[in-house]
């Protein structure tokens, strides 16, 4: 059996270059990836944000607290002993869901349980991709599937994309309000092989803003971006030496890296306007947070929807012109309200067909621990222009009831349910279309899953999402109670169903000696008889086929525990 070396640089585990570029090498033997595919690696002058932005804080403050890596909140694994994903608690599942998986970004306002990073989980909870970030005070935020179209081929493909960052969150960052973006924060987008695609930042001395990125089927992408304009604020309240967060759409052809497009609320959208009072900015540097712009959706023809949290406002926005169309919320409001139409400090603003909109209506609240306006839950409104008013169409309450202070976001399904992701509050949830009503939150849930500690993710979504890693599977054998017990995991495969063990006296003499051992969740373990001392792994699909071997093992016949066999020395 030949056996080839396979070198990695920073790519281990599905962190795509993300690490601090360790040399590795293992042994791979068989599977059904090109040599081309295997030693991919990616292009590290693409990468960015891979360090938080320096703190911020006076000095002596503390930086961010160290992740909760060990105990019954996190997970730990033979095969990955780096990756320490959350624990989600699925509290319930019934039939009904729409298909796919679960993708986070999870995080923390205080303590993190588990590392920060790119998450995917299953319906019970159990992980299918975990990225880590290196440090608590990098956050990834709008995890989600997306369709990148190549604007010179005309071909498509399903990706993963997100923000990848530091956010402002005292008191290591209080140089800007908080949830703005620090600089240095940038996009991902990622292949089904988790092989980085590209990167995307924003342009204009802009920073690139964790709340929204979207692939348009132009081959561009939109996303908002905000930076600090000096302003004298005292006819707002604030001090003459201050500075205004201004937010804006842009738009990068992904092609050429142009900016195509770009529209500014600064000089579409009245500051007197806005909810947030510009006297306190006493934490955030003296940069007041009028607008909080969180989402964008494209509508038919010309039409951009642009959700301002701090405005309690939405905005349909002519693209050719720039004028608004019309506003819906705050205080210049198009609309006349019907009843439980109303909304407070709203996210994640989307078109539905019929003059719907759909939203996550935070309900609460200025700053956390302040008074809530109402419950958080997703709202669906349908507007009639003849008659300039809104009525709610659906509402998705929480039981128990929840007041989320910031975040959150409302996914409309292909089975029509609602995916429920709950921002500041650490659950997310799907529901059947018809909803419910306040004090009723059970009735139409599907689907309810919460994160440990004060863990969070900005959106939640349930995507359908293939992936084949372009790195190995990984193995790793420990002696237990007179026989080896052989931990076999891929990083990020959806096709795994079943695993096999090859064991044998040396690295070019093994044979299987388990054929077949079920998938049960993200690590399988595998008890054998064989003695060794050599041992592998392959990852079968659904029908038997292989579809990658891992890297040869050897167990110490001393202490019990594998050893790679790596570092570039021939095997004898």
């Amino acid at each position: 059996m030949a056996v080839r070396k396979l070198w990695a640089r920073g790519a281990r585990r599905g962190m795509g270059g993300l690490g601090a570029g360790v040399l590795a090498v293992g042994f791979v033997v068989g599977g059904g990836v090109s040599p081309a595919a295997a030693n991919w690696q990616p292009d590290s002058s693409r990468l960015c944000a891979t360090e938080p932005a320096p703190p911020s804080g006076d000095v002596g403050t503390p930086s961010t607290p160290a992740p909760i890596t060990s105990g019954s909140d996190v997970w730990s694994f033979v095969s990955e002993p780096d990756l320490h994903p959350m624990r989600v608690t699925v509290t319930a599942r019934q039939p009904g869901t729409a298909p796919g998986r679960i993708f986070v970004g999870p995080y923390s306002l205080g303590q993190v349980v588990g590392q920060t990073g790119a998450l995917t989980v299953d319906n019970s909870g159990d992980p299918v991709w975990f990225r880590p970030l290196p440090s608590t005070a990098l956050q990834n935020a709008d995890v989600k599937v997306q369709t990148y179209r190549n604007s010179h081929t005309g071909k498509t493909q399903p990706v993963l994309t997100w923000w990848q960052g530091s956010i402002a969150i005292p008191p290591t960052y209080t140089n800007l309000p908080g949830g703005a973006p620090e600089p240095g924060g940038c996009y991902y987008i990622y292949d089904t092989n988790y092989r980085l695609v590209k990167t995307v930042s924003a342009r204009n001395g802009f920073n690139a803003d964790e709340h929204e990125f979207l692939l348009t089927s132009r081959g561009t992408a939109l996303f908002l971006a905000s930076k600090p304009v000096p302003m004298d604020l005292r006819p707002y309240g604030g001090s003459k030496d201050g500075a205004v967060l201004d937010s804006q759409v842009q738009e990068v052809d992904l092609a050429t890296g142009k900016l195509v497009f770009s529209w500014d609320m600064l000089e579409h959208v009245n500051l007197a306007d806005s909810e947030v009072s510009a006297a306190d900015t006493s934490s955030s540097g003296g940069v007041w947070d009028p607008y909080h712009v969180n989402s964008i959706d494209e509508g038919a023809g010309d039409q951009l929807l642009i959700s301002a949290r701090n405005m309690w406002a939405i905005y349909d926005v002519a693209r050719s012109t720039g004028a608004i169309n019309w506003q819906l919320g705050g205080r210049k409001n198009d609309f006349t309200f019907g009843p439980d139409a109303d909304f407070y400090w709203q996210h994640d603003a989307r078109f539905l067909p019929g003059n719907r909109i759909s939203m996550f209506d935070d309900g609460c609240c200025n700053q956390p621990g302040g008074a809530p306006e109402q419950q958080s839950h997703g709202l669906i409104i349908g507007l009639d222009f003849s008659n300039h008013s809104a009525t709610a169409v659906r509402t998705y309450y929480h039981a128990p009831p929840l007041y989320s202070a910031s975040q959150g976001n409302t996914q409309r399904l292909a089975n029509g349910n609602r995916f429920i992701g709950w921002g500041q509050s650490s659950y997310y949830s799907e529901y059947a279309a018809a909803g419910n009503a306040e004090n009723n939150g059970l009735r139409s849930l599907r689907y309810d899953a919460k994160m440990p500690g004060s863990n969070i993710s900005y959106r939640a979504f349930r995507n359908e999402w293939v992936g084949i890693p372009y790195y190995p599977p990984s193995v790793a054998v420990r002696a237990e109670g007179g026989h080896h017990v052989v931990y076999a995991s891929w990083n990020g495969s959806t096709e795994t169903r079943a695993w096999q063990v090859l064991a044998g006296p040396d690295a070019d003499s093994l044979s299987v000696v388990v054929g077949h051992a079920s998938r049960s969740g993200f690590e399988t373990a595998v008890a054998t008889n064989s003695p060794g001392p050599y041992f592998q792994v392959r990852a079968l699909d659904v029908t038997g086929k292989v579809l990658r071997s891992s890297k040869v093992v050897k167990i110490d016949g001393i202490d019990g525990i594998d050893i790679d066999i790596d570092g570039g020395i021939d095997i004898d």
